[in-house]
């Protein structure tokens, strides 16, 4: 009898589901990520260590191992909330993003034709609940939104200092048609999209 309550119970369930569409799996059972990164992104999240006096986090450490070493500018932008600063890339510059105040969502695409992750979006979400750091290499489309109710910082370690009379920075709207990635509607549909996190 319990067999066929459950059973019941299964089918209930089955049809109030039709129509919608179920969560991809994002991490593991170990909370390990399993969105694929595109090629030559980094993403190392940092851990608090709780003080008496409040709490100290690392940002940046040469035995990390993040490529490339050198850091040649460090510089802190605040993103109002509901703020977007998008899109950037770089030819030779690697930025190394740092999320440890507010919560923000950073988005990639992959613009490199010779890459195998070519086309490839990233999703990541990070901030005071998940303070990490993201390697962003040359070639890589990246954009930022605040997603919390207050402004967040975010810091930019890059390899080499932003060149007044050259910049190596080139923008695009939030919105366009280069990039398949809507930051009001996420993915675009036929996008190699690989998950958020």
């Amino acid at each position: 009898m319990t067999t066929k309550i459950a059973a019941r119970a299964a089918n209930r369930a089955a049809d109030a589901t039709l129509g919608a569409n179920p969560d991809r799996q994002s991490v593991t059972a170990e909370w390990q990520p399993v969105q694929q990164l595109i090629d030559g992104v980094v993403v190392k999240e940092v851990k608090n260590v709780i003080k008496d006096n409040g709490y100290l986090t690392e940002i940046w450490r040469d035995d990390w191992k993040l490529a490339p070493a050198h850091v040649g500018q460090v510089f802190q932008a605040l993103i109002e909330s509901g703020g977007i600063s998008a899109w950037h890339v770089h030819r030779v510059a690697t930025d190394r993003l740092f999320a440890n105040h507010g919560m923000v969502k950073i988005v990639l695409y992959d613009a490199r034709p010779e890459s195998p992750t070519h086309g490839r979006i990233n999703v990541l979400r990070c901030g005071s609940a998940r303070p990490s750091l993201v390697v962003v290499p040359p070639g890589v489309w990246h954009g930022v939104q605040n997603l919390g109710s207050t402004p967040a910082l975010l810091l930019n370690l890059p390899d080499r200092p932003y060149e007044y009379e050259a910049p190596d920075h080139w923008r695009l709207p939030p919105e366009n048609d280069r990039i398949p990635y809507s930051f009001a509607a996420g993915a675009r549909p036929n996008s190699d999209d690989s998950g958020d996190l």
